[in-house]
């Protein structure tokens, strides 16, 4: 049985909410009573939310979109979700394009709408980030050179900037899922989901859903002593 956190009161950014992990985070933070705003590259209509087409990579779509929501509403939880996967390929052939794409989208995304975000919470005398890894920025995976490198710098992102921000109430954590039931994971053919889940303890992949309740933990008040975290949802793989 899910838990329910009480969240009334709050508003909530996330970034690519549209679907996989960021519309179950969605779903979750509307179950809990915040206010959604929902900010992807893909137009989307989500009962109870407001979307908005905004890509991370580009600064005045994001200035602009905020500039929006700022006008009626404070930013007291941001999701920092969008990401771009891409395909599995060794990185001697790797297009210099394509992996830039991944870690523009990833860790440049993340950092510049976080940058765009934060006035916004010191003014307002608090806040939640939580910012979305992955297991492969602490483990690497091989022929995923560019998204664990993007993956490890949103860890290394989120420690540094946790202990600037923390004499200010905000709390910055971030979470590290393993192999999760998204489109993102399926599109990587079936021979890798099925060495995924051999190479699992639990033997399946993880569920958006589950890693959308530990989001919402993180953003509520029954976690207030959490800072600068990493969280895996990895059913066992994470090796540290």
């Amino acid at each position: 049985m899910p838990n329910s956190y009480d969240l009334a009161g709050k508003t909530a950014l996330i970034t690519g909410g549209a679907k996989g992990i960021g519309r179950a985070v969605v779903d979750c933070l509307l179950a809990s009573g915040a206010s959604v705003y929902v900010w992807d590259r893909l137009p989307v209509q989500i009962v109870g939310a407001t979307a908005d087409v905004v890509d991370v990579t580009q600064t005045a779509q994001i200035e602009a979109a905020l500039a929006r929501h700022a006008e009626t509403s404070r930013i007291d939880i941001l999701v920092n979700n969008a990401g771009y996967l891409g395909g599995a390929q060794h990185f001697v052939t790797h297009p210099a394009d394509e992996w830039h794409r991944v870690l523009t989208t990833n860790l440049v995304g993340t950092m510049q709408v976080t940058q765009a975000v934060l006035p916004h919470m010191i003014r307002a005398g608090g806040g939640r980030i939580v910012n979305m890894g992955s297991l492969a920025g602490k483990e690497g995976v091989p022929t995923l050179t560019a998204y664990s490198a993007a993956s490890a710098g949103i860890i290394a992102f989120t420690k540094a900037l946790s202990r600037e921000v923390i004499g200010q109430n905000i709390l910055v954590n971030c979470v590290a899922p393993g192999p999760i039931d998204t489109d993102m994971i399926r599109d990587l053919g079936p021979s890798s989901v099925a060495s995924m889940v051999a190479e699992s303890p639990m033997k399946r992949l993880g569920l958006a859903e589950e890693v959308a309740q530990l989001v919402a933990w993180l953003c509520s008040d029954a976690s207030c002593y959490n800072a600068g975290a990493i969280f895996d949802m990895s059913g066992g793989r994470a090796r540290y």
